[in-house]
């Protein structure tokens, strides 16, 4: 099954980019075409700006310089077309609401501020949403508690809410975070094989690419106000990231030939006033398994 209304075309351009809050800037001159289709990671240290960028795609904060363009349109205006999963919540123990009941909201409950009501019948409904915790591979706990089942599970029956109204991009702010080794080596399977079979264009934002490396179609890596955008194979590079961060990182082969990030890969980002001068420095050291 593909995404209906699949988009020919890029899904994101963004040409000269640039964002201002409080008179610091927090990057500039951001330039990338996100093809349909791909999966794709905004990585970089916090506060480099990554969850400005996610807000940006979807017309929460307007651009400051440049353009852009989101599914053909302005930003804000194709946002019935997109999925969006915020920054990982946690649910209490024994939360009064199942797996399968927090898909539905996806469907039926506010999106945007504004209700969206389901048009369809009842049994159309279940359908659906059956649907989704399929593709999802979450059908055998999706009636428990969402309280009740394992972090890494929980995020799918997040990711399947952001599906159910079968979206031509999916942005995820930091979905892997909190979780183990295996459950984001696991979401991040998951997701590239949503990408390839469904056509959709899915937008991830990251702080480590260790997990995701082997997936990803292209990377937005954000350091220093700057941005470098391009296919893994040439921006995670030792030269590529030295010259984005100004300072040593290095990028070494595993044994299987992946990439891997070592040593201090994201060093603290630094955000300039309008002139250009350094405001404040945000420390987030973060070394490799």
């Amino acid at each position: 099954m593909t995404t209906e209304g699949v988009l020919h075309g890029p899904a994101v351009v963004m040409t000269d980019g640039g964002i201002t809050r409080r008179g610091r800037l927090v990057w500039h001159g951001v330039s990338t075409t996100i093809d349909a289709g791909r999966f794709v990671a905004v990585l970089g240290p916090n506060g480099a700006g990554k969850s400005t960028f996610v807000h940006a795609l979807l017309g929460e904060v307007p651009l400051d310089e440049g353009s852009l363009r989101v599914l053909g349109e302005a930003p804000g205006e194709a946002r019935a077309r997109i999925g969006y999963l915020p920054q990982r919540r946690t649910f209490a123990a024994g939360a009064p609401i199942r797996g399968v009941d927090l898909v539905g909201l996806g469907l039926d409950g506010d999106r945007w501020g504004v209700p969206l009501p389901w048009s369809g019948s009842r049994h159309a409904r279940r359908a659906r949403i059956d649907e989704m915790i399929a593709l999802v591979d979450a059908s055998s706990y999706a009636t428990r508690s969402i309280g009740d089942v394992s972090g890494g599970e929980q995020q799918r029956l997040l990711i399947a809410q952001a599906l159910v109204r079968d979206p031509a991009l999916l942005l995820l702010d930091e979905p892997l975070d909190s979780l183990d080794l295996p459950s984001q080596a696991s979401i991040a399977a998951l997701l590239a094989r949503l990408s390839r079979e469904r056509g959709m264009t899915i937008v991830l934002v990251a702080h480590d690419v260790n997990p995701l490396l082997g997936y990803l179609d292209q990377v937005v890596y954000l350091g220093r106000g700057h941005a470098m955008s391009g296919p893994p194979e040439e921006v995670v590079t030792s030269e590529s990231l030295t010259r984005l961060y100004g300072t040593p990182v290095e990028v070494l082969r595993a044994s299987d030939g992946r990439a891997v990030v070592v040593g201090q890969p994201e060093p603290p980002a630094v955000h300039t006033d309008r002139h250009g001068a350094p405001a404040h420095h945000h420390h987030d050291h973060h070394h490799a398994p």
